[in-house]
C-alpha cells in the first residue's frame, strides 16, 4: 500500500488487489462485499453505488456483462452523462446472488444507502481491516481509493488503451486519469527491471 498525503488530513492509498481482498474479507455483510467490488472491480463512485438495480445489467452478445450508470459525475464540464461500465463475470455472480438472497425487484437498488452510508461502510470495513491484518494504513482507505485500483488495474498493470478505461470509468479527459498513469505499482515496476536485467 503506498499512502501520498493530500491538502489538509487527506490521503491518496494506491491499494494492491491483495489488500482489497483484505478489505473484502473484512466486510460485515453481503451488502459491504458489493460495495467494495462494485468500486474496486466496476470503477463507481460513492454517489453511483445507490443508483445501481438489477435492470441496469446488460449481457453483450458477446457474453460479456456491462452495468449502466445513470448519472456519472461531472469531470469535463458536459453535464456528466450515463455510461455503460464493465463488468466482471465474478462481480455480476455476487450482484445476481445478492439480488436473489434479499428478494431485490428489479427496479429497487442493490444498496439502499445514501452516498454518506457507502462511505461509512468503506471506512468501517477499513478499520476492521486494520484489526485484521494490523496494516494501520488501511485507516487511510476511502471509497476513492477503490476506484483508484480499478483504473491503476487497468491502465497500468493490464496496459489497456486509456480511451476504453475513460468510456467504462466516466472520465472525459486524459487530465482525469493522468495522476492513475503515473503511478506503477510494485509488480509492474518489478518487471520492468526484471525485464532489463541491470
Amino acid at each position: 500500500m503506498r499512502i501520498v498525503a493530500t491538502k489538509g488530513n487527506e490521503h491518496k492509498v494506491w491499494l494492491t488487489d491483495g489488500e482489497i481482498e483484505d478489505l473484502r474479507r473484512a466486510t460485515n455483510s453481503q451488502r459491504d462485499d458489493i460495495i467494495i467490488q462494485l468500486g474496486a472491480f466496476v470503477g463507481l463512485r460513492a454517489f453511483e453505488i445507490p443508483q445501481v438495480r438489477p435492470t441496469d445489467v446488460k449481457e453483450t452478445e458477446s457474453g460479456q456483462y456491462r452495468l449502466h450508470v445513470e448519472a456519472g459525475k461531472d469531470t469535463g464540464g458536459n453535464g456528466g452523462k450515463p455510461r455503460d461500465a464493465y463488468l466482471p463475470d465474478h462481480v455480476e455472480r455476487d450482484l445476481q446472488r445478492f439480488q436473489n438472497e434479499h428478494n431485490i425487484a428489479p427496479k429497487d437498488p442493490y444498496v439502499d444507502l445514501k452516498q454518506p452510508g457507502v462511505r461509512a461502510v468503506v471506512r468501517r470495513t477499513a478499520e476492521r481491516a486494520v484489526r485484521d491484518t494490523g496494516q494501520e494504513d488501511f485507516e487511510k482507505v476511502s471509497t476513492h481509493d477503490l476506484r483508484r485500483r480499478f483504473a491503476q488495474r487497468l491502465l497500468v498493470d493490464e496496459q489497456m488503451n486509456p480511451r476504453v478505461v475513460m468510456a467504462v470509468g466516466g472520465w472525459d479527459s486524459f487530465a482525469a486519469i493522468e495522476p492513475y498513469l503515473n503511478a506503477p505499482s510494485e509488480d509492474v515496476i518489478d518487471d520492468a527491471f526484471a525485464e532489463v536485467d541491470l
